[in-house]
């Protein structure tokens, strides 16, 4: 489990992360979703002490990050957003030169190459040169370096940009592949909602370097046919009169009805609530994706430049 506890980071006066309160659980796919500026890229650099934080403290598999390191580096593993291979190897000889960097030689360098080429799908392109390799070859090498320690955490950032539909969906199986047979805890970074709906068990949404929304992704998606009511106010008050009620979630400026056989009544009891409270409704849609949905209206929809 990595736990993370008012973890702050900032650059002179830009703050990247602030305050941050997780927790990561054991042997899932967790999905760290965000515009571009969000934080993701900062957390995840934090968290493999690629980047010291501003103050905060953090937990990895009872580790604490500012007293053992070394022993979090030795379950760790990462696939950074940009490509960590040189061009001018081959691709066993990257794989070979990063493993003997993790410490591994002789027999068990050998056996964990066979994994990582395995996994990759790289057997027929070892004595190529990397640099020669697609854009999707080269992100499927970045993969298998990543996997070269056996690491009992991986980091996956952005790891399927530029990647062409048949190698995202390939490194999204094995993705998920390792987790279930190694029982790896991934953390899996990326800018594509439909990615993070199809691979996580856990979803994590920042913006601004602050969590806006953390959760299993069974329970976001619960009220995936839904009617979403959009409404002015974000306070807390008018959720109270809906609290247990069958069919309708409540979230944050922000109320979805399931469509059911209990649609009728629920929205006639919704639009009460709403009036008493005197709160106003932005919008409402229905048929829209649950996750998409949720995720455009808590980060805004204007534009997002830096990251």
């Amino acid at each position: 489990m990595i736990q993370i506890e008012k973890l702050y980071k900032s650059y002179n006066d830009v703050t990247a992360l602030d305050g941050i309160d997780l927790t990561l659980r054991e042997g899932v796919i967790t999905g760290l979703l965000g515009p571009n500026g969000a934080g993701k890229t900062t957390l995840v650099s934090i968290l493999t002490g690629i980047l010291k934080k501003s103050s905060g403290r953090v937990t990895v598999h009872g580790f604490d990050l500012d007293r053992n390191p070394d022993e979090i580096k030795s379950i760790t593993g990462i696939v950074p957003q940009s490509l960590a291979l040189y061009p001018l190897l081959t691709a066993h000889e990257n794989l070979e030169y990063f493993g003997l960097l993790y410490g591994l030689k002789g027999k068990k360098l050998k056996e964990r190459i066979a994994f990582a080429v395995m996994v990759a799908s790289l057997e027929s392109f070892l004595n190529r040169r990397a640099g020669k390799f697609s854009g999707g070859m080269q992100r499927r090498l970045n993969l298998a370096i990543g996997l070269l320690n056996d690491p009992e955490i991986l980091y996956l950032d952005e790891p399927t940009v530029g990647v062409d539909a048949q190698s995202r969906q390939y490194m999204l199986d094995m993705i998920r592949k390792i987790n279930i047979e190694q029982d790896t805890t991934i953390i899996y970074t990326s800018h594509y909602i439909n990615e993070i709906e199809q691979i996580s068990d856990d979803i994590v949404i920042l913006d601004e370097g602050r969590i806006i929304l953390n959760d299993m992704k069974e329970r976001i998606l619960s009220s995936g046919d839904a009617l979403a009511i959009h409404v002015d106010s974000t306070a807390g008050d008018f959720m109270e009169g809906m609290k247990g009620i069958g069919g309708i979630t409540c979230e944050p400026g922000s109320i979805y009805i399931e469509k059911d056989d209990r649609f009728s009544s629920n929205m006639i009891r919704a639009m009460s609530v709403l009036r008493d409270h005197n709160i106003g409704i932005r919008d409402m849609r229905y048929g829209t994706n649950r996750l998409e949905e949720l995720y455009l209206h808590l980060t805004s929809t204007h534009l997002r430049d830096d990251e």
